[in-house]
């Protein structure tokens, strides 16, 4: 119609009478291809199934060093039908049922301004074929660095203590040590060894979850990104994979939002250039 109107009346009368600026009428819809984005979206989900839209534009960015906006990003993964993550049940490994001392929360309010101030430890299990298999981890807060792991057939005290060595052997000493109530970590021996390295001890209350978030999330990216998209054949096999994904893609591959879109390894090297002297780790 306007344009049969445009044949009588000249474009500028129309545009005055109808309230719109003359580039209105000549403008034409530019669509737009996808399909190369629409490739490096999917190679992205491949590769990372749990990120988001938003992680997923940084990581574009990142790897092809595209200009892309975060929204179209979106607006394409929901045409893709990319699938959404689910919930999983969970196997108990918290047994808060002891005669050991509680310790206070200490980091519920606390803001975390640089790396070794909280350490945060849990614990979560790996279904084998024919057994359950357990891994303790216990990561720096501020810098989201894994600072020790083991992986272990038992639920026992050699679990995190193992874990705790390995954490302290790097020569790093955290201010405070976070974690739930379980018995693996209210026993004497690590409350003893935390002591002996100067760590305060702090404790989640039983049954809040949400004031040890930090581990929790961790534990959930190590499920969602590595162990639910596993078939371990064995104990061997796992400590393999795992210390692979622990060790290698989790510290310098993966990014997090947290950081500035970097990785922990990144992150906590870019810190100690600005603030002091690289911690030397022999």
């Amino acid at each position: 119609m306007i344009q049969e109107l445009a044949e009588a009346y000249s474009v500028s009368l129309l545009c005055q009478v109808l309230e719109c600026p003359r580039s209105t009428f000549y403008y034409r819809t530019q669509l737009r291809d996808d399909s190369r984005l629409e490739d490096a979206i999917k190679e992205v989900a491949g590769a990372w199934p749990t990120y988001g839209y938003r992680r997923i534009t940084a990581q574009i960015r990142r790897d092809r060093k595209w200009t892309v906006n975060s929204k179209r990003v979106r607006r394409i993964m929901r045409l893709m039908r990319l699938p959404r993550r689910s919930k999983r049940r969970r196997r108990r490994t918290t047994n808060s049922d002891h005669p050991f001392p509680r310790y206070p929360n200490l980091v519920q309010d606390l803001v975390v301004t640089h790396p070794e101030q909280v350490w945060v430890a849990d614990i979560t299990y790996i279904r084998l074929r024919s057994e359950f298999v357990y891994l303790a981890v216990i990561m720096d807060v501020f810098t989201r660095c894994i600072r020790g792991w083991y992986l272990a057939r038992n639920l026992d005290q050699e679990l995190t203590l193992t874990s705790l060595k390995r954490a302290l052997a790097s020569g790093r000493q955290p201010q405070i040590h976070h974690s739930d109530q379980g018995i693996q970590y209210a026993a004497t021996a690590y409350i003893e060894m935390l002591r002996a390295a100067g760590a305060e001890v702090s404790m989640a209350e039983i049954g809040e979850a949400w004031q040890n978030g930090y581990a929790e999330r961790l534990i959930r990216t190590i499920k969602e990104e590595e162990i639910d998209l596993s078939d371990y054949e064995c104990y061997t096999d796992v400590v393999s994979q795992l210390g692979r994904f622990l060790n290698d893609v989790y510290m310098h591959k993966r990014i997090h939002s947290s950081l500035g879109y970097l990785t922990p390894a990144e992150f906590e090297e870019q810190w100690r250039r600005g603030h002091e002297q690289p911690l030397d780790v022999k």
